[in-house]
């Protein structure tokens, strides 16, 4: 019988396939077919320089075995497999049990490892991966807005695209794949960039099969371009849907804390206009922090405008106003410290931070600097949020 050894995989149900860690990897462990991203045992020296850059977390798990799986065991996969019991003969012949050993090796796989997310419990079990690179669905284009001014300094769009008679179910907080045309420089298809969802899950008017996207266009991007100059009545190909865990409860009486720049509020959109329509009487708090640099690079922030107060807490902040101090989103929640502070008490309180990876750090001090002017320890409270599945990060 082998020696056990760790095996580093990816769970393909939080997997938002947006190949971060592919692009990572020093070695070309990691590697991809048209369902999964997967790591090629035989390549993996455990560098850990792809835990990072996940958005999801998806890339940190581990297995230990005595049989590495092969590449085609875990490109078929659905799910993770449970951690097998392993049992090894000692120099007398005897079996003995590796307990132990499993948890050694299980503990060294995750040094300098973040935490795990957990979907909340109540909210709706989401589909995963129905349309892959092989089979991707068609869309047709119903209208591609310009969300922000033609004086800003970000062109931020609103795309509808109209599903047709397709099956694609989606949940608040699940993103979609979009391939652009084209080859790359090595002369590959290109691979699909992800985008979340920013309509809930019965469309952008209850009940019609369509979604809505929230993209910027950068200037040298590949595919946000592309969707960018999409055109009403065009035809996109869609992977997806994608994300298991940043989901929305369905709890009526669930706290929501959003948090997020740019293009960041996506999924922030999709939970408020869920909110609004299941259940307009909820007397549970939606409160959104929500940065850019000017009002008019805000996404949404004439619709936002118009949703009344007692229903969603808008604190947004900016840091290129002329004449007015910069101001960021980390340092509005420390000027809100008794609301916040007030959620993280609440056991009915679901935290959600999405947008770009900087704001990540600046995000987690104003946690720890509220939670111990109240105090409270943060390090304690985020890991009891996780466990529940009520803690989210998802920043790019």
């Amino acid at each position: 019988m082998s020696a056990p050894q760790k095996q580093h995989v990816i769970d393909p149900e939080i997997c938002i396939r947006c190949y971060t860690c592919e692009d990572a990897c020093p070695v070309d462990a990691i590697t991809h077919n048209d369902d999964n991203v997967v790591v090629d045992f035989s390549k993996c020296d455990f560098c850990m320089d792809c835990i990072a850059p996940c958005p999801t977390g998806s890339i940190d798990n581990w297995r230990v075995v005595t049989e590495p799986y092969s590449l085609d065991d875990q490109y078929s996969w659905m799910e993770l497999p449970e951690q097998e019991e392993i049992a090894e003969k000692d120099g007398g012949g005897n079996i003995e049990a590796l307990d132990g050993s499993i948890e050694a090796l299980l503990n060294q796989a995750h040094a300098g490892a973040g935490g795990k997310a957990q979907a909340p419990a109540s909210a709706s079990k989401p589909t995963i991966n129905l349309f892959n690179l092989g089979n991707p669905a068609e869309a047709v284009v119903q209208g591609n807005f310009r969300l922000t001014s033609e004086e800003a300094d970000s062109d931020i769009r609103h795309i509808i695209l109209d599903l047709g008679s397709q099956t694609f179910p989606v949940l608040e907080g699940q993103s979609v794949g979009i391939t652009p045309p084209g080859m790359d420089e090595n002369g590959n298809p290109y691979l699909p960039r992800l985008y979340s969802i920013s309509s809930p899950r019965d469309g952008e008017r209850p009940n019609t099969n369509n979604l809505s996207l929230t993209v910027k266009r950068e200037p040298h991007g590949i595919c946000s371009n592309y969707v960018c100059d999409l055109e009403k009545g065009a035809t996109v190909k869609l992977t997806g849907p994608f994300g298991a865990t940043f989901l929305m409860p369905n709890d009526p009486q669930a706290n929501l804390l959003m948090i997020c720049t740019g293009t960041g509020s996506a999924p922030f959109r999709a939970f408020t206009m869920r909110r609004q329509r299941t259940a307009p009487e909820s007397n549970a708090s939606l409160t959104l922090f929500f940065g850019a640099r000017t009002p008019d690079s805000l996404p949404y922030f004439g619709p936002l405008a118009k949703v009344p107060d007692t229903v969603l807490n808008k604190q947004l902040v900016f840091s290129r106003v002329d004449g007015a101090k910069k101001e960021y989103v980390q340092e509005r929640m420390i000027a809100e410290a008794e609301l916040v502070s007030d959620l993280l008490k609440s056991q009915d309180t679901y935290i959600y931070v999405c947008g770009l990876k900087e704001m990540e750090e600046g995000v987690e001090d104003a946690f720890e600097t509220i939670a111990s002017s109240s105090g409270l320890n943060w390090s304690d409270i985020r890991n009891q949020l996780r466990e529940d599945g009520r803690y989210h990060v998802e920043t790019y």
